[in-house]
This record gives structure tokens, sequence and C-alpha cells, in this order.
């Protein structure tokens, strides 16, 4: 079995057009790397964590077969967090020759003849661990726990998985996502104290998404930002206004403007959806195939998307909804097909594969690091070389930080300070997982009521890449959004970096042929908004050179007024700022 499926020089290419999830015929160079360490190891324990899209599940099949062949284990038993995520992993095992029953019940106490194990959720094995102790006892059993950090989730689940699985000859724990948004510690990893005497986890193996991107393994992301005026009436009756993303105003506003922009009454998610849809017919250009998913925050929400979906395009995209006995075959069948759009409420964003997912709006209020990591990683999974993700989202603060620090690796930490959040790994006001997975009726509702959303009208932000940012804004439908709109959909990481700046550079030039039309219009005193929009577009460019170089941003200013003259920014006129603006697209344009 092992030789035949797994190993082997003459095997077909690493980029099949439409391998079978968790199948891939031929071990990734970080597979085999983490392979050779199990084998040498062989641990009791083992944590395995590898970004969303890597090929964790191929590499969890690989130790399976390796360990059964061996003779080293005789039963197999794999936890996932949903019923649905069950199947994917029975269908991948049985395709490299490994019987998983996922319609085991707690009730039949045996698992089916003709199977080595079963595949059972976290909630089943909480439910009842000395059923499933028993059944561990019984038989050399490799346990595979996927996506580990559910297992924090609760203590009891916590206190099920150790009982259930302590006498367990092997332990595989993976994860894409190796934190939580609270303390508490996940079953059967290990937890190591910093200089600071913070425990943190302690993976065996760690492959992140900026090395998977190196690779070719992930596909590059590109966050398309969208801003716009919003307007809203509190539960005093007062009417408010602000633009999404708006920095200097309080949190409860900055979440009001939020929910006013995903309200489906308004116009900036139908104008969010339609620039999406262009971006997805952009990509099908190249990848015919390419899907297309929207994140909504509840049921109602989801089906009001999916009739503006079907207005846009002609189609009605696939809806899945939590309480819908049917969500698991509308995925497949989804994913075996070309439909453009899927919608899902927010518990679709881990665990749901669909390789040619290629763009995804992100029309949920939820910001937890973990939520949002999983939601991107639904995006991010190569068939072939050169296929890119685009995810649009509101330009707020919360979902900005984190689309920035997408190659941040992070571990699970204990004895956080309860009001320490610097990081985002821990905010006592934001959701749990557990929460963000599900529909709260209840805290959606009581949240909606403290206001009404009135209007809202979407515009063109700039694109996040790669830790830069690009764009200098624009209407819906302008040039200056289609421009970013229309980038090819078969792109390396590399190529889309160099477009990117490219495109800016051509928009910057483009604003300043218009400039002298407008001089005799000028005013006499100097136009405060328009320097500190110039002031915060050279402090967005400065950012992203120096994440590109990793040049200080305070050297970088100093460099750009020693070449082009003048004050500190704070001082600088328009001209000068303009002036500095240019130098820096120069130095952009010039880098390869």
């Amino acid at each position: 079995m092992t030789e035949t499926l797994f190993g082997g020089p003459t095997l077909p290419p690493a980029y099949p057009e439409r391998a079978a999830w968790g199948t891939a015929p031929k071990l990734r160079a970080w597979q085999q790397e983490a392979l050779d360490l199990y084998l040498a190891n062989s641990p009791r324990d083992f944590l395995a964590v590898a970004t969303p899209g890597a090929g964790k599940t191929t590499f969890a099949l690989r130790v399976a077969s390796t360990l059964i062949d061996s003779g080293a284990v005789n039963r197999v038993t794999i936890v996932a967090p949903t019923d649905h995520l069950k199947r994917q992993w029975a269908d991948a095992a049985a395709k490299v020759g490994i019987a998983i029953d996922p319609n085991f019940k707690n009730s039949d106490g045996q698992h089916g003849r003709g199977f080595i194990g079963v595949a059972v959720t976290y909630a089943q094995v909480a439910s009842k661990p000395m059923l499933h102790r028993a059944k561990t006892e019984a038989a050399r059993t490799l346990v595979i726990l996927d996506e580990i950090h559910h297992g924090g989730e609760a203590l009891s689940w916590g206190d099920g998985l150790r009982e259930a699985f302590d006498p367990a000859v092997r332990r595989l724990s993976l994860t894409g996502t190796p934190f939580r948004s609270d303390t508490s510690p996940i079953p059967f990893v290990e937890y190591a104290e910093d200089r600071d005497g913070i425990r943190r986890s302690k993976a065996d193996y760690t492959y992140g998404y900026g090395n998977a991107l190196r690779d070719h393994v992930v596909r590059p992301v590109m966050f398309m930002a969208y801003s716009g005026q919003m307007r809203w009436r509190t539960s005093a009756g007062e009417e408010m206004a602000a633009s999404l993303g708006e920095a200097a105003v309080t949190k409860d506003i900055t979440s009001h403007a939020w929910r006013t922009a995903l309200n489906p009454a308004g116009e900036w998610i139908p104008a969010v959806l339609a620039g999406a849809d262009k971006r997805l017919s952009e990509v099908r250009r190249t990848v015919p195939d390419a899907g297309g998913l929207v994140i909504a925050t509840d049921h109602e929400d989801a089906r009001a998307y999916a009739g503006q979906l079907k207005r846009i395009t002609g189609e009605s995209p696939t809806v899945i909804l939590s309480d819908d006995a049917k969500a698991s075959s509308k995925i497949e069948e989804f994913s075996a097909g070309e439909k453009r759009w899927m919608v899902a409420v927010r518990m679709v964003s881990e665990g749901v594969d669909v390789p040619r997912l290629s763009v995804g709006v992100y029309a949920t209020s939820t910001s937890t690091p973990l939520f949002f990591a999983q939601a991107v990683g639904r995006f991010v999974r190569a068939r072939k070389r050169g296929e890119t993700a685009s995810v649009f989202l509101p330009s707020v603060p919360q979902l900005m930080a984190l689309a920035n620090s997408m190659e941040m690796e992070r571990d699970h930490a204990l004895d956080r300070p309860e009001k320490e959040d610097g990081d985002g790994l821990f905010n006592p006001e934001d959701s749990l997982m557990e929460e963000a997975n599900r529909e709260e009726k209840a805290s959606d509702s009581l949240t909606k009521g403290k206001f009404e959303a009135l209007d809202s009208q979407a515009s063109f932000d700039r694109v996040l890449f790669d830790g830069g940012e690009f764009g200098t804004g624009g209407e819906v439908g302008s040039d200056d959004e289609m421009d970013f709109l229309g980038i090819p959909g078969l792109l390396d990481a590399e190529q889309v970096g160099t477009l990117l700046r490219q495109r800016q550079h051509e928009q910057l030039n483009r604003k300043n042929r218009k400039a002298p039309a407008a001089e005799s219009q000028v005013p006499a005193v100097p136009d405060h908004r328009m320097l500190m929009d110039l002031r915060n577009e050279l402090a967005k460019n400065v950012a992203a050179w120096a994440a590109r170089t990793g040049t200080p941003h305070g050297v970088v200013h100093t460099k750009l007024r020693t070449v082009c003259g003048g004050p500190p920014v704070a001082q600088a006129n328009e001209e000068q700022l303009q002036s500095r603006l240019r130098k820096l697209q120069d130095w952009f344009i010039g880098r390869k």
C-alpha cells in the first residue's frame, strides 16, 4: 500500500489538476521532512502545525499507513470538529487503503466490520469518554486529533479527551491555528515557559504560511479592502454617521459602522459583492472552475446575500445553513461542480475543503484571530502553481491588522493577564471560536437592536498583500478599482507584488497628471484634508517599504527627506509630500 500510493520516484507531479482531498500522490518537501522527524523519534505525542491548505491530512495518513504497515498500531481513531469533516477524513483514508467508519455512534459500542477504526467528533468523545477509552485500550491505537485547538473549548471537552485517549500508544495532533482566544490548555500539547514566564504551546514541527507561499504550496492572498460612508440611528433615536474604518472613532462607532455596512438593505454589501464577482470573472479567464464563497453572520443575511448574488450573476448560488441536513452533500456538489458562488454562515469557515474557491467575501462581524485565519484558509489551497486568492473585506482596523499579519506565527499562550490584548491573541471582549462558529441568534438580535442601519455607500480603499498596502482609493466602478480587480488570476507571489506596485505607480501618475487642471482652483490656505490624506498615503507606502526591506520607518522617512528635501512630514506641504510619494514609488518599481 505505502509503496504504490505514497512512495517511489515515478509518481505524478506534486500539483495534479484536481487532487482528491488529503490524497496527494507525492509528499511535499515539508511533509517528507515532518515524516522523517516523526519516524526518527517515534514519539507518543506529536504536534504538527501547518498552515491551512498545506496538506496536513496527507501527512497524517502517511504516518498512519506507515505505523499500520510496521505493526506499531492496529487501530486508528480520528477526531474532527464536525460531522462533515469526519466524512472527508473517511473518504481521504479510503483512497489510501485505510478503512475508517465515519458513521459510528456512541450507542453502537463497536465500529462496523471491515473497518480499522472510526472518525468521531470532539463533542462525541466528550459525551462518552469512558466508551472511547475502552475502545482505545482494546487495541494498539493511533489517535489523530484534527484541529486540536478545539480540544480546549470547554473544561469537559479537555477532560474527556484526556480520559478517552490517555491509553493510546500514539497521538498525532494537527492544527493550522495553534492558538486560542482564551487561556484554556489544549490536551496533549506541550507548553514551555518563555523569558517572561508565560507558558506557550510547543510544536514538534511547524510549517507556516510564509514558508508555504515561498514553496508554492499555498496561494498568495490579496485582501481587497472597501470603506465608505455609513449612517445609522442609535437606540436613543440619535442619527450618527461615520466612515468605515475611520481611525479616530470609538470601538462602538466602528462596530456600528461595520454592521451598517453588512446590512443587506444598504448599498455597501451589493457593491462589494459586485466587485467580488468581477474579480471572479477575471480569475475564471484562466481558472475556468474558480468559485467564490461569501461568509455571512447569520441565516437571514446569508439568504439576503444569495438573493443579491442572483441579481448580479443571474445564477442562484449554493446556500449552506447550519440547520440544513443536506449541507454536506451541497458542499460536495459545489466542490465537484463549476457554479460561481456559495454563501454560508460563519461555521463553514473551518474544515470545509473546496479547493476551487479563489474569491471570498468576509461579510461577518467576527474578528477573532482564530476565526479570521480559518476563514482565509478556505481560499489558499493550491491546485497548480500560479493560482491566486482574493478576499474582500470591510476596511476596519481589526481586520486590516489581521490581514497584514498573515505570515505571523503564533503559539497558544497560558498565564496571560486578563486585560492583555496587545497582540490580538487574548481579548475577553471577543467571542471564542465556539461562539463564532454558531449563529448566536440571541446575542445577534440584542446587538442589532441597539441601532437601526439607515444607509451605506461603498468605496474602494486599498489592497493588502505581503505586509504592504497598495492603491490610492477610488469610487466603486472607477479605473482605480478596476486596476486591481482586473489583475490576472494566474500569478505567483513575486509577480503579484510586482504588478501591485506597478498599478499603484500608474495611479499616482494618473492623479499627478490631473493636478495641473485643478491648480487654478487651489485655495489660498492649505487644504488640511488633502494634506492629511497625503500624509496617510505616505505613511502606508513607507510601512510597505519598511516591511519589504526590513528598514525602520524612521530611517525610510529620513532618507526621503534627504533625497527630496523639505521639513518633517508634519510640516511638509502638498508638493513636498507628492515628491516623496513619487520617489518611494520609483524605489518600488526599481526593486526586482
